[in-house]
């Protein structure tokens, strides 16, 4: 990678950007990251700005759909104009530094290249674009795609769901993310120790870049962390020195979506509201497409939001879903916290900054070299009907108006004393700081096993956090206690070897186990077995929404993530469980189940995808056999009854030391590049064993 003035790296590729001043600082940074990341950049733009599908044809149309209807790129613009002028400045520059090395990286883009981008330009970055990429990244991050599909279960079942099973069926996907903060007290230094690891999309090139961010002289500052190519700043994990911090979803549902009857009044189209028919804005979108017709589309905007499903079959009456977000409401995401991120000094500092943060909701983990440890919530979220939070609520309904922001939480102080104990976990659980914000959280089984790693232990060291992290116990206590219930197959089936090799087994998700890979079979089976269900038919019903929603509208995806859950309520309707589970005995001992890692493998997913230059992408690491599972705390998450893929994992892993910060550690899924070469997937191996990188030390002189 080149490395222009301002700019060394560590063995791993990682910069460290020195500037002489914060914006200095912002330019460089993008510089940096145009000239790593430049296909990363450009296709996040163009994500933003709904021109997927004129650079990579018609695969990109139903996101491009989407994104304009939303209104995302006028979203960010919004923003962008409401922030404060030092913030406006300070992105500003990082989008002059990203037009400046743009050409650079487009150069040494194997993607760019293959779609002839020219080498010169810096494309079409604006002043809001780094705005946009962040909404990019977090539209869907939220309750929208769970909650259409609460939706989809209301019509699909009408009277025939029951409250057991729409409980059991409504629940949202776990979220697999960890974070764990120590006091001193449980130290080596006697500061604390902060650690985590965010879980994704296994995308590439990778979701989250590694930097060293330096400014020398007056304001100085020296910050590691992980950034969103894009977005300025490190938004969610860095170690400033003196203070760290790590963030968690909090599960907060802060987007609403309402149920819209629209009609048209002449050349005027009518939304009913809560004080009758008013106007609704509108406007026609041209969406190019590559070596294709362009399509036109019509985006509506109700006085709740934008229109993201206009054909919604709710009611009696045709009707449409508009979704309601804080950023578009109060036209701020909360950039202003990334400046002063960088400038934090304690866990005061922290707390101040992210005052201003808007969405996502997180959970925040973050301690000082005063030692110092504190639990945070940061983020918005809306007053309003309990409803709201659940399922697609009526426009014209004023009880579903929102009444603004919920007061936000108290930060609380990490102590060494009862609750605490000196440990702080946060693992999209459910717990007292953020329950009256969410509907459903992640069982409290990854938060309850971290807890437990930790004990009473004392002297930690980053090793030992960095441990923590990539456990591989399974939660399976709860299917295997009903296959324990159940009747034993006859003797000398292969059901029944399967059956006691199942109970024999030491519940961990190791490549190399066995039994990992009989527990994953015989899972996959029993969720087929209950889609097949006439019970469940309805799952299978058209869910009528876009395709960038059908992830969410998975029978298949819904069920393996249930599957404990219903096998518990199902007995209430009438299903013989046993019966289900000597037939999933049956249908997975047909063949000998082979180790875990032989089918749970590593399986990126770039851009390029589902498009015609879809080979051009080399993916050496693909393949990889994985420890963990979705519900282990190592969350290399599969899909049950689908694959055993690994497509969602931990897309970063980090222990930030207070004691000493050249002391911390991380590492990413691929490497420090984007493009083909040295640093492309070099810290692949690492990541998979476990394994940690140094981060590159306040020193340049100490890089060996």
């Amino acid at each position: 990678m080149t490395a222009p003035a301002g700019v060394t790296r560590d063995p791993w590729g990682v910069p460290t950007v020195r500037a002489g001043s914060l914006d200095d600082l912002a330019w460089a940074q993008g510089r940096v990251t145009a000239v790593d990341r430049a296909w990363q950049l450009e296709v996040e733009r163009w994500r933003s700005e709904a021109t997927l599908a004129a650079h990579v044809g018609a695969a990109g149309l139903s996101w491009d759909t989407f994104a304009a209807r939303a209104r995302l790129d006028d979203t960010a613009r919004r923003c962008h104009d409401a922030l404060d002028p030092a913030t406006r400045r300070w992105v500003a520059a990082y989008v002059a530094g990203v037009r400046e090395g743009l050409a650079e990286g487009a150069a040494r883009s194997p993607e760019l290249q293959a779609l002839g981008r020219p080498r010169g330009g810096h494309g079409g970055w604006q002043p809001w674009t780094p705005l946009g990429v962040f909404l990019v990244h977090h539209v869907l991050f939220g309750s929208l795609g769970t909650t259409v599909w609460r939706g989809h279960l209301l019509r699909s079942f009408g009277s025939r769901l029951g409250p057991d099973l729409a409980t059991a069926l409504g629940l949202g996907p776990p979220d697999g993310s960890n974070a764990v903060a120590v006091t001193g007290s449980r130290t080596a230094s006697g500061l604390p120790l902060v650690a985590g690891d965010p879980h994704r999309v296994l995308e590439r090139p990778g979701v989250y870049q590694q930097v060293h961010l330096v400014v020398d002289g007056p304001g100085a500052l020296d910050v590691v962390g992980l950034a969103f190519p894009g977005v300025p700043g490190v938004a969610h994990f860095g170690h400033t020195g003196s203070v760290a911090w790590a963030v968690t979803n909090a599960m907060a549902v802060h987007q609403d979506l309402y149920r819209e009857r629209l009609r048209r009044d002449g050349d005027r189209l009518l939304a009913l509201g809560p004080d009758g028919w008013e106007p609704a804005d509108t406007a026609t979108v041209r969406l190019a497409v590559r070596d294709g017709e362009p399509v036109t589309v019509e985006t509506v905007e109700t006085a709740r939001g934008p229109v993201v499903v206009p054909s919604w079959s709710g009611g009696a009456e045709p009707e449409a879903l508009s979704l309601r977000a804080p950023s578009r409401v109060d036209a701020a995401l909360g950039f202003e916290a990334l400046p002063r991120l960088l400038q934090a000094r304690t866990a005061r500092d922290v707390e101040a900054a992210l005052a201003s943060w808007v969405e996502p909701v997180n959970s925040v983990l973050v301690a000082d070299t005063t030692g110092d440890v504190r639990q945070l919530v940061a983020g918005r979220v809306p007053d309003r009907a309990a409803g709201n939070r659940w399922h697609p609520v009526p426009a014209w309904d004023h009880t579903h108006a929102w009444r603004g922001p919920c007061p936000p939480p108290a930060g609380l102080r990490v102590t060494d004393g009862a609750p605490w104990d000196g440990v702080a976990v946060t693992a999209n659980d459910e717990r007292p700081d953020v329950v009256p914000y969410g509907t459903v959280f992640a069982p409290p089984h990854r938060a309850a096993r971290l807890r437990a790693l930790v004990g009473d232990r004392t002297g930690l060291r980053a090793e030992d956090l960095a441990e923590l992290l990539v456990d591989t116990a399974s939660p399976a206590t709860g299917l295997l206690d009903v296959l324990r219930r159940s009747a034993a197959p006859a003797t000398g089936t292969p059901a029944a070897r399967l059956h006691a090799e199942l109970l024999s087994w030491d519940r961990r998700m190791a490549a190399d186990s066995r039994g990992a890979g009989a527990f994953t079979a015989w899972r996959s089976a029993l969720v087929r077995r209950v889609l097949d269900l006439p019970l469940l038919a309805p799952l299978h019903h058209p869910a009528g929404v876009p395709d960038v929603l059908a992830p969410w509208l998975s029978p298949v995806e819904r069920v393996g993530t249930a599957l404990e859950r219903l096998l518990d309520v199902l007995p209430r309707h009438g299903v013989d469980v046993d019966a289900l589970v000597h037939d999933a005995l049956a249908d997975a001992a047909t063949t000998p189940a082979p180790a875990w890692g032989s089918t749970h493998r590593l399986r990126t997913v770039h851009s390029l995808d589902g498009t015609g230059w879809e080979e051009t992408v080399v993916r050496p690491a693909d393949g990889l056999p994985l420890h963990g599972d979705t519900n282990c705390v190592l969350a290399t998450a599969s899909l049950p009854g689908l694959t055993d893929l690994c497509l969602r994992g931990p897309v970063a892993r980090y222990v930030w030391d207070l004691a000493d910060r050249d002391a911390s550690r991380w590492v990413v899924p691929l490497g420090a590049d984007g493009v083909p070469g040295p640093h492309a997937e070099d810290q692949t191996p690492l990541w998979a064993r476990g394994s940690l990188i140094p981060v590159p030390p306040a020193r340049p002189e100490e890089i060996p």
